[in-house]
């Protein structure tokens, strides 16, 4: 997904003269070899290791009527500059784009320094955010594409893991697999959904996707979801969107199952598919917790 992001960043800032990129040392090198450092030096930024300055830097270009992208690792993009995104972006009220790499634990062996499963939830105490979590390179390129149309604040977490295909229209609420009248729906986020359909294997259950789960009206959750059981997997703390959306279908009593990395401190290393089993968000574990659940 960085390549394509990279990639698609690069023919922005060569679209369109209000694009600039604002990095913190992180990915220098792929934007170096896209060209684009040397063809837009005025409008392609490295401010070194102080990502608070990168934020108030974007927060800047966003006050001349920029559309300013800033990128780094998720916990340093997201946690150490969380101050200047609340005001340099949010009170100012102006918008930009936020663009991570590193998702929940994406380089485990470097420790907690570089995990941010709650990057998710810090963004989503903020007024006014859009948050897309893209399960495929292909959405990630039209993903960024349609944040740089808008003019409002949006957090792009882009993930190591994907599915094996892009889904159409990522920031809808899509079906993938229907389930009898009355079956518990399952919203995969982002790159869980080939993990929840391997899960899902011959259980009674619906399976929809999207990667933008806040940004789906009541009326398209209600019509996708046919019983009263809801279960959301996502790639982020468990349960990051599961207040909202709950507060959505208060019409009648339903229960809501909130599946991702789990809260505590994981002084934990070895390889993501490590973290993936230990976590329970492996086709294995998510299908334990659903059956456990659902029982």
């Amino acid at each position: 997904m960085r390549a394509a992001f990279v990639e698609t960043a690069t023919a922005l800032l060569a679209e369109r003269d209000d694009i600039a990129v604002v990095l913190a040392d992180i990915s220098v090198g792929p934007f170096e070899r896209s060209g684009a450092i040397a063809a837009f030096p005025h409008r392609v930024f490295n401010v070194g290791i102080r990502e608070q300055l990168m934020l108030s830097v974007t927060g800047g270009m966003a006050l001349e009527g920029m559309r300013p992208i800033a990128h780094s690792y998720t916990p340093f993009l997201i946690e150490r500059a969380y101050e200047q995104i609340k005001l340099d972006l949010g009170h100012q009220g102006v918008g930009a784009i936020l663009v991570s790499i590193g998702a929940s634990y994406d380089d485990p062996g470097s420790g907690r320094t570089h995990a941010a499963p709650e990057d998710v939830s810090l963004i989503n105490a903020l007024p006014a955010w859009t948050v897309y979590i893209p399960g495929h390179a292909d959405e990630a390129r039209l993903l960024l594409r349609d944040a740089a149309e808008r003019t409002d604040k949006v957090y792009i977490r882009l993930d190591a893991t994907q599915n094996s295909s892009a889904v159409e229209h990522p920031s809808r609420l899509t079906t993938i697999r229907s389930g009898l009248s009355g079956s518990p729906l399952v919203i995969a986020v982002g790159p869980m959904l080939d993990r929840v359909l391997a899960a899902a294997g011959d259980m009674d259950v619906a399976v929809a996707y999207t990667a933008a789960p806040l940004a789906q009206s009541p009326a398209d959750l209600a019509a996708t979801m046919k019983g009263d059981d809801l279960i959301i997997v996502e790639p982020t703390t468990a349960g990051t969107s599961l207040g909202r959306i709950a507060g959505q279908l208060s019409d009648r009593p339903r229960r809501f199952l909130g599946i991702g990395v789990p809260l505590g401190e994981h002084r934990l290393y070895g390889t993501v598919a490590d973290h993936e089993a230990h976590h329970g968000l492996n086709a294995t574990g998510i299908r334990h917790q659903i059956t456990e659940w659902l029982s």
